[in-house]
């Protein structure tokens, strides 16, 4: 999960949900498993993103990608994630009286 307290911007909400995700998982003995080495891996790894916010159309994915360093990226974005009240601060950079929180789901696949 991610929330952007200040701006309403579902890209910096999902880009906290992306490290949020990324940041409790690790691809650690894949290698052994698999018999890859990390060049190798970083090819075969293909990673479905599925990005939940209330205003999908306005996900930057580009700005998302640069958050995963392995792997073909593959994004879905849905409506979904929450618009909730806060405080309207302008020197924050707050257009109105909203946070935006968005919730990331991250699979790693091996392509064969």
């Amino acid at each position: 999960m991610g929330i952007d307290i200040h701006g309403q911007s579902v890209t910096k909400a999902a880009q906290k949900a992306v490290k949020d995700a990324v940041s409790k998982s690790c691809l650690c003995g894949l290698e052994e498993i698999l018999g890859y080495s990390f060049k190798e891996m970083n090819e075969k790894v293909v990673l479905k993103i599925t990005v939940a916010v209330t205003r999908p159309e306005d996900v930057d994915t580009k700005e998302l990608e640069q958050l995963l360093p392995v792997g073909e990226k593959e994004f879905t974005v849905v409506k979904g994630g929450l618009t909730i009240s806060g405080l309207n601060i302008s020197e924050f950079g707050d257009m109105d009286d909203s946070i935006e929180a968005s919730i990331v789901c991250i699979e790693v696949c091996i392509k064969e």
